[in-house]
């Protein structure tokens, strides 16, 4: 039978309410960690719809680089194309399309977003799994002041190299973004291949920008 001296009693009780207690912190701790790409991309959303951004360059040097830190592009583009056709595509072909595709998400915020907008972001706490694989999502509604708490946007988030990235947003909790776009990319590959593509998303970008 082992015994223990009160005080090495005292101090191992200590020590497990202690280990029980930093439970909810690191729990805590994970869900932030997933939520702040979420967060961020709608801080900065707030931002470029501020009267005072400015111009759609301006903005644009806003935006650009948090979708680059909070997204994975490629992972959205390899989804958005297709995994079996992306995978055939030359890394040039590749290279060139994320680029057009970096520069149409970028632009496409932009236009939802125009200064004067006033739209308001709540963003959940919670984090749910996704039904796939690892991948977590995190819900914020965008709506106005007079209608909240507005439309439900889904994110779903994937963990690559110890960093929280979007991969993929549902619209109205279940509509894909990214398999809505395979749906609007795939004939235009199929007709015009890769720099057909592009060209339909510079036009795109270039229709955003004077609106």
């Amino acid at each position: 039978m082992i015994r223990f001296r009160l005080p090495a009693l005292s101090a191992l009780m200590l020590g497990a309410a202690i280990s029980i207690a930093s439970v909810p912190a690191v729990h805590a701790q994970a869900t932030t960690a997933v939520t702040a790409p979420v967060q961020s991309l709608d801080q900065a959303l707030d931002t470029i719809q501020k009267k005072e951004s400015g111009s759609f360059q301006a903005r644009t040097q806003i935006l650009a680089p948090v979708v680059d830190r909070v997204y994975d592009l490629e992972a959205v583009l390899r989804s958005s194309v297709g995994a079996s056709r992306y995978m055939q595509l030359s890394a040039e072909e590749k290279q060139k399309l994320l680029a057009a595709f970096r520069e149409y998400t970028v632009a496409r915020y932009l236009s939802s977003f125009k200064p004067g907008s006033d739209a308001k972001f709540t963003l959940s706490s919670e984090v749910r799994p996704s039904p796939v694989g690892s991948d977590q999502i995190v819900t914020t509604h965008i709506g106005s002041a007079d209608n909240m708490p507005g439309t439900e946007i889904d994110y779903i988030l994937r963990q690559e190299n110890g960093a929280w990235k979007i991969v993929d947003v549902l619209l109205d909790g279940h509509i894909s973004q990214a398999a809505a776009q395979r749906s609007d990319f795939g004939s235009t590959l199929t007709s015009g291949g890769v720099d057909g593509l592009i060209t339909v998303l510079e036009q795109k970008v270039k229709t955003f920008s004077e609106n």
